[in-house]
C-alpha cells in the first residue's frame, strides 16, 4: 500500500473514531435536554447534532464542488429530527459515504485533485479536504460534549477515545 494511501487510512481511522464517540454522546441526549441553547448567539442542541450528523456528507458535497444551493438542501434534511437513535445513525450513514468517496481515490487523487468550495477563492487536494473534516466534525464533538456537560451530563473525556 502507498504512503498515501496509509495516510488516507489512518485519517479515516481517526474520522471513524469522531463518529463512534459522536454517536455515544447523541445517544445521551434526554427529552428535556433539546431546548438548551448556551447563549442566543450559539447553536441550539437540536442545531448542533443536526450539524454534527451531517458534517461528512456536507463536507463531501463541498469537495465534489457542489453548489451553495445543494449544500443548503443537505443542511436543512435534519431539520425537525429529535430521535437521538436516527441522528446518530444518519451521522454513521453519512459517513459511510463520504468513506466510500474516499476510499474509491487513487493516491494521485488524492495528492492532486484540487476542488473549491463555492464559498472559497482557493482550491484544496482532496487530501486537504479530508484533514478539514476532520477538524470539523472533532470541533462539534466537542462542543456536543461541552453541551452535555453543561446539562449535568456525568462525562469523563476518555469517551472521546474509546
Amino acid at each position: 500500500m502507498s504512503e498515501t494511501l496509509q495516510i488516507r487510512d489512518h485519517l479515516l481511522n481517526e474520522l471513524e473514531t469522531g463518529v463512534r464517540t459522536s454517536e455515544v454522546l447523541i445517544r445521551l441526549i434526554r427529552p428535556e435536554d433539546w431546548s438548551y441553547r448556551p447563549q442566543g448567539n450559539m447553536r441550539s442542541l437540536p442545531e448542533l447534532v443536526r450539524h454534527l450528523a451531517l458534517v461528512p456528507r456536507s463536507d463531501l458535497a463541498i469537495m465534489q464542488e457542489a453548489g451553495a444551493e445543494e449544500a443548503g438542501e443537505i443542511e436543512v434534511s435534519l431539520d425537525g429530527e429529535s430521535d437521538p437513535e436516527r441522528l446518530a445513525a444518519a451521522l454513521r450513514e453519512n459517513f459511510e459515504l463520504y468513506k466510500s468517496y474516499l476510499v474509491s481515490l487513487t493516491p494521485e487523487d488524492l495528492l492532486n485533485r484540487s476542488t473549491k468550495a463555492f464559498y472559497a477563492e482557493d482550491s484544496h487536494t482532496q487530501i486537504q479536504w479530508q484533514i478539514e473534516t476532520l477538524t470539523h466534525l472533532f470541533h462539534h464533538r466537542s462542543q456536543l460534549y461541552n453541551y452535555l456537560k453543561q446539562l449535568g451530563h456525568e462525562l469523563h473525556f476518555s469517551m472521546l477515545y474509546m
